[in-house]
């Protein structure tokens, strides 16, 4: 499944990537420079969460194009007799499967 991004979609998704990647190269730091166990482990668990939105955002912009996707090859299934590629069952499992990688 090739994703494609809106303008807006892939800005925001490329932001909560970004500020991961500031957050785990200011825990980075700060374990070199022997801070705080809590204040890295916080510091980590933020950088955790900017990398799960991030991926569920990516995950429901894909699932929000199968659903398109779905439509448009049904209506092209009944007009001209194909399957439309991937069965819905199929879809189902692989979206679930992405799903349950960020769980």
């Amino acid at each position: 499944m090739e994703l494609e991004f809106e303008g807006a979609e892939l800005k925001a998704v490329l932001n909560r990537l970004r500020r991961a990647q500031g957050q785990i190269s200011g825990v980075i730091r700060m374990i070199e420079e022997g801070r705080d166990c809590e204040d890295v482990v916080t510091q980590l668990a933020a950088a955790s969460r900017a990398l799960d939105r991030a991926g569920f955002a990516i995950i429901a912009t894909g699932l929000q194009q199968c659903l398109i996707d779905s439509e448009d090859g049904a209506k092209n299934s009944a007009s001209n007799g194909g399957n439309g590629g991937e069965s819905k069952e199929q879809m189902r499992a692989r979206l679930e499967k992405l799903f349950l990688s960020l769980a």
